[in-house]
């Protein structure tokens, strides 16, 4: 089997151009792209499953890809008909249905040649079937290339990755943390985290130091991920971490550090209602792989006998090319609200000048006014023309983000989402509260059931001592008088008794949020947004419980939450088990990854905790991305009687 020599990522930097360049590179059939873009590309198609898929839209548009030479892109298990000149490039997990699917390809000569392509690594005997295939359709010759590609993973921002989408319930916090679980079904799992992990780890051509709590499911992935790493460096002949890519990566001097934490270390902020603009948009719209789907409103109401208008559904790519996005997704809502208007508001200006010029140049000769103004705009005239493509990818943006805060703006009012950041807050820091649970529970209009139950939660994890048993009596009626499931907490319930957390309740820092005055931009008349009654909250710095374990293991700290975590370096001859680090420096670069699922906000924590610490690059990764809603299915999954 064609082994991939790991990918020479000399000058990159994050894990996002890694991706990108490995993507490139194998759409040029497995050669790096040329430079000079004046060759005009190979012509091919593209053919990829669901994983294929969502591991590439994210990061290349279908402009993009147009312009490598890609003319069609396919689901591999879709009807496609032969194309008999052209290449094809195929990128699909190595699964027995792909595999069949390949070799019926084969049989039935549906292209000029073939690059198969496997998300993870391909077995011996799988191989073999292909090969078995290409003979009998005497096709060997039309194989070109088979290649691993060790990317079975999904990038989502420069510093941020998941690792499936598909198929993620397998590997969720629900499937990990099952009470009948066999050993069998934990071993699967954790293959299949750990291959991910591996994939990355060759993606970017560094071996890692590993550290990780005891007596969890992260601790079973870094055991594995150790023996893994360790076996692929042993094979020298075929190890993908050796060649340039090793000495020449982005991690010359020193190799990251990578923490594994288990989902059970913070239960609250995933559970959390959130202020920041991108974690928002994962909580109350529907929001995966960077791409927002909203229906659009009904419009007018239909005149009787008319058919009633079906809703649009429109969707919005949110992507690192969008500078407003890139500047404000971790910005606070007021803020971002504000930041909107003022990009209207100059849109508006601009727009009028255009058409301000335009009417200029139409004007006739009798116009002694005009003409002798004609010289000197015409130079005006042509930069405001060049400048139109511009302004009307402005217009489509600030159009964008007009809709996608106005429609998170529509939840946070209808459900009172500012009352229940700012009393989770309170809860989470332990500060003085300024109204009682019961109150929020009970007001029939702050919020939906799902809202009321993942507060309560909150306050029951966040808890010094657990309410006694009349309290509890009394918030569960409370609960089910506003049509709350209750399965979540019995699941809670089980998990603090299980995890005695009484003793030690994750810390979330001093959070504090400060109401700031009135707004002022967006509370004057013209404004889009109407933001009336709701709080301009912003948030003071701290950190989260993920963020804290991070920052002990990066900056070298002794501190009791961390003091035990057990180091695994796969480098080491021998596995030497200790938790004392050989290394005593600082790290400059590291990856925390959760086990269990994670979220926005814990990235953005991450994020705002990176831009306090001059020169480290920190990247987040998760088992899979869900929202609270999606969280508390699986709790109420797990609590069901």
């Amino acid at each position: 089997p064609v082994v991939l020599s790991a990918i020479s990522a000399a000058s990159s930097t994050t894990v996002e151009i890694a991706t990108d360049i490995a993507l490139k590179r194998m759409l040029n059939f497995n050669a790096p792209p040329l430079k000079n873009t004046a060759a005009e590309p190979v012509w091919k198609v593209l053919i990829y499953d669901r994983f294929g898929q969502d591991i590439i839209s994210p990061l290349l548009s279908v402009k993009e890809l147009r312009d490598m030479g890609i003319t069609l892109h396919l689901l591999l298990h879709s009807d496609r008909d032969p194309i008999p000149d052209v290449p094809a490039i195929y990128f699909v997990m190595p699964t027995e249905e792909n595999i069949d699917r390949i070799c019926q390809d084969l049989r039935n000569q549906l292209y000029e040649s073939y690059y198969l392509n496997f998300i993870s690594a391909i077995s011996r005997s799988k191989l073999e079937d292909i090969a078995s295939a290409a003979l009998a359709a005497n096709a060997v010759t039309q194989v070109t290339k088979v290649f691993d590609q060790y990317l079975n993973f999904i990038t989502l921002e420069d510093d941020m990755f998941i690792l499936c989408h598909q198929n993620k319930e397998l590997i969720s916090y629900h499937a990990i943390n099952r009470a009948d679980i066999q050993d069998t079904d934990m071993e699967a799992i954790m293959d299949t985290i750990v291959d991910s992990l591996f994939c990355f780890f060759v993606t970017l051509g560094a071996v890692p130091i590993i550290r990780c709590p005891r007596g969890n499911a992260a601790e079973m992935v870094a055991v594995k991920l150790d023996k893994k790493l360790r076996e692929n460096l042993r094979d020298a002949r075929n190890s993908l971490f050796t060649g340039d890519s090793m000495t020449a990566g982005q991690f010359s001097f020193q190799r990251p550090l990578f923490v594994l934490v288990d989902r059970n270390v913070d239960m609250a902020t995933p559970l959390h209602h959130t202020w920041t603009y991108q974690a928002l948009i994962h909580d109350v719209l529907d929001f995966h792989l960077n791409r927002v789907v909203m229906e659009e409103g009904m419009g007018a109401e239909p005149s009787a006998g008319a058919r009633p208008k079906k809703k649009s559904r429109k969707t919005y790519d949110l992507t690192a090319a969008d500078k407003f996005w890139q500047k404000h997704k971790g910005s606070p809502f007021p803020e971002v609200a504000e930041s909107v208007q003022e990009e209207l508001d100059t849109y508006r200006a601009q727009e009028d000048e255009v058409k301000r010029l335009k009417s200029i140049m139409g004007l006739e000769g009798e116009d002694e006014g005009a003409i002798s103004m004609l010289s000197d705009n015409t130079a005006k005239l042509t930069s405001a023309v060049s400048s139109l493509p511009e302004l009307l990818e402005k217009k489509r943006l600030i159009d964008l983000h007009t809709n996608v805060a106005t429609a998170v703006l529509d939840h946070i009012k209808s459900r009172k989402l500012d009352v229940y950041f700012e009393f989770e807050e309170k809860l989470m820091s332990k500060s003085t509260l300024d109204k009682s649970l019961l109150d929020i529970i009970s007001d029939p209009d702050a919020g939906t059931p799902e809202d009321k139950m993942r507060l309560f939660l909150i306050y029951y994890i966040t808890a010094q001592q657990a309410p006694s048993e009349s309290d509890l009596e009394q918030y569960k009626k409370a609960l089910l008088d506003a049509v709350c499931d209750l399965s979540p907490l019995n699941y809670i319930k089980q998990w603090k008794a299980f995890t005695k957390m009484a003793a030690t309740p994750a810390n979330y820092g001093n959070s504090g949020v400060k109401p700031m005055g009135l707004f002022s931009r967006v509370m004057n008349t013209g404004s889009q947004f109407v933001m009336e009654g709701v709080k301009n909250l912003v948030l003071k710095q701290h950190n989260l419980p993920v963020t804290r374990i991070l920052d002990n293991l990066m900056e070298m700290k002794s501190h009791p939450e961390t003091d035990d975590y057990r180091y695994f370096d796969p480098k080491m001859l021998r596995g030497s088990e200790s938790s004392i680090p050989r290394n005593k420096n600082p790290f400059q670069e590291a990856i925390v990854f959760v086990v269990g699922g994670g979220n926005y906000i814990e990235y953005q924590n991450l994020v705002d905790y990176t831009k306090s610490k001059q020169g480290k690059k920190i990247v987040y990764g998760c088992s899979e991305l869900f929202n609270a809603s999606q969280f508390i299915k699986q709790l109420s999954q797990l609590g069901q009687k």
